[in-house]
């Protein structure tokens, strides 16, 4: 199991592939509420190549969509993280992957049909795909490339809310880059976690200069604790930013699909297996 990191938040899951220890995910989910797992696309592109069941395995409209993508490339990748999502989602719920679906809200932000109890985020740069999913609230995940060079002068009045400026202002170049990449990923992570992606305004919420807690733009605290944020330097010098939100929802723990799954969809599930047998 990911120990927690003092922030509140798990540290991230390397999985490589279908093989992987997925009950890490199942005791993440337990112990911790979240989880956030991670790998390398082209880890598990043998799989998604060989598998010949991809088909059911990535359901109708990931299959379409996959299908609609011409780049060979943004093919595979696609396959891969839809692979990922399941597979950990499967192992959260304790169901095979090809039952879990993804879809999208309006917008764009992803979640699980039939199963709104378990927020979802997906993020990718390059090589990396990461996954992170929460029982207990909202959750973001956002990945750059740590060492991204974003010229400060000109993102400054677009990136950073007056108190961030102060600080970071402050700080020599190399420091100043760091953090704020640091901050980028963070923001990106809380935005993404709300539903809002780039259509929040980034000067609208700040954060302090240890990038774990939301502040205003004059730098007041902005939160009572409900959310927690931390960023983890990954190998291959990736930087993931991680917004997880505790809506202060208190259960057993218990994420088996029979017990997450909506009633309701349960129902249909039932019903179509049903007609299927008859």
């Amino acid at each position: 199991m990911s120990p927690l990191t003092r922030t509140g938040i798990a540290e991230p899951l390397l999985m490589p592939g279908p093989d992987s220890p997925w009950s890490r995910v199942r005791q993440s989910m337990a112990w911790h509420g979240h989880v956030v797992v991670h790998a390398n696309w082209r880890d598990w592109l043998p799989a998604a190549i060989a598998d010949p069941q991809l088909r059911p395995l990535l359901g109708a409209r990931d299959w379409q969509r996959l299908n609609n993508l011409q780049d060979p490339e943004a093919r595979d990748r696609f396959a891969a993280s839809r692979l990922l999502v399941k597979y950990t989602a499967g192992a959260a719920l304790q169901t095979p992957p090809e039952t879990v679906e993804l879809a999208s809200k309006a917008g764009g932000r992803p979640y699980l049909r039939g199963c709104d109890q378990i927020e979802v985020s997906l993020s990718h740069t390059r090589d990396l795909l990461v996954v992170g999913l929460n029982r207990r609230g909202r959750v973001g995940v956002d990945t750059e490339l740590a060492d991204r060079r974003i010229q400060y002068s000109a993102v400054q009045r677009h990136l950073c809310t007056p108190a961030e400026r102060r600080w970071l202002g402050a700080l020599d170049e190399a420091e100043q880059q760091r953090s704020l990449v640091r901050t980028w990923t963070l923001k990106e992570a809380y935005t993404k976690a709300l539903g809002q992606g780039m259509r929040m305004g980034f000067t609208q919420f700040g954060f302090d200069a240890e990038a774990t807690t939301l502040l205003t733009p004059q730098g007041e605290p902005a939160s009572h604790g409900e959310w927690a944020f931390a960023t983890f330097e990954l190998e291959g010098g990736y930087l993931v930013g991680v917004a997880c939100h505790d809506a202060g929802l208190r259960d057993e723990g218990d994420t088996a699909v029979s017990t997450m799954l909506d009633e309701g969809f349960l129902g249909e599930v039932v019903d179509l297996v049903g007609r299927v047998h008859h």
